[in-house]
């Protein structure tokens, strides 16, 4: 098990509507990550910039990369674009976070 971590950027005043997105995730895309590998997925958000924090597990043997191919990856990235970052294929701008500590 690897744990990532990484950040994206949300528009000023989408908080709301982020996280009603995020309650409401569909279960065909959880169901998706899940298969993927993906657990323990969690994203916070820095209120004075607006930057979002995601933290997730992944089975060493996860297929994330195959992600993006998947009709239904795609189509929330589409729905997610008129709140966030994204380039101009409606992926999330991403950045790698590189862990410096960990407590156990």
């Amino acid at each position: 098990m690897e744990t990532i971590a990484f950040r994206m950027q949300l528009d000023p005043g989408k908080r709301d509507e982020y996280e009603r997105r995020h309650r409401e995730i569909w279960p065909e895309l959880a169901s998706a990550l899940r298969e993927a590998g993906v657990s323990n997925y969690r994203i916070f958000l820095d209120e004075s910039t607006h930057a979002l924090f995601a933290i997730l597990d992944r089975r060493d043997d996860h297929t994330m990369n195959a992600l993006p191919d998947l009709p239904i990856m795609r189509k929330w990235w589409d729905y997610m674009a008129d709140i966030m970052r994204t380039d101009s294929h409606n992926v999330p701008l991403q950045e790698a976070l590189v862990p410096v500590f960990h407590l156990r």
